[in-house]
């Protein structure tokens, strides 16, 4: 896939980078799963790396899909591809905090007070950057597939998620 324009501009990168870590950096204030308190964990590293790949592939795929809703079917020009992509790429982030912070599907694990605000926040101001001066307007339609493609993404972690600690982290895949 070759673009004629950089995916993303250097500013929306910070942008992204500074936007995202602000719920991140709430994680140390997070409520934990109560199974996760009672007994001391080791790192196992093997189970990192294939929890890196398996969720790596899946967040690829989502980033072409993104790609293809943009460039095939709203046949966005550059400013609108930037707007929209810089849209996808906070929100998905927020997402898959907010899925993989917890073994237990995301709806049943309370989160922080902190990482609740922080994220709704990230996620408010992140959909009205576009209708500022420093984004292209994205028409109602696009912002809606978008939003759809990030709900999208958010059951494929879910499911993802169920299927990799049922077997891929027991190494029965």
């Amino acid at each position: 896939l070759m673009l004629p324009f950089l995916p993303m501009l250097p500013k929306q990168v910070l942008a992204t980078n500074l936007l995202t870590d602000l719920p991140v950096m709430t994680i140390p204030s997070d409520a934990v799963d109560p199974e996760w308190v009672h007994t001391p964990r080791r790192w196992d590293l093997p189970f990192i790396k294939r929890f890196m790949v398996v969720f790596g592939l899946l967040s690829s795929a989502f980033d072409f899909l993104t790609f293809a809703v943009l460039l095939y079917g709203f046949h966005a020009s550059a400013e609108v591809f930037w707007s929209g992509w810089f849209l996808v790429s906070v929100l998905t982030e927020i997402v898959i905090l907010w899925i993989l912070r917890t073994r237990r599907p995301a709806w049943r694990s309370r989160p922080g007070r902190w990482l609740l605000w922080s994220s709704l926040a990230t996620a408010a101001f992140t959909l009205a950057l576009p209708y500022t001066p420093f984004g292209a307007d994205l028409p109602p339609t696009t912002v809606l597939i978008l939003l759809g493609v990030v709900i999208l993404y958010g059951i494929a972690n879910e499911v993802t998620k169920r299927w990799f600690y049922r077997h891929v982290s027991l190494g029965t895949y």
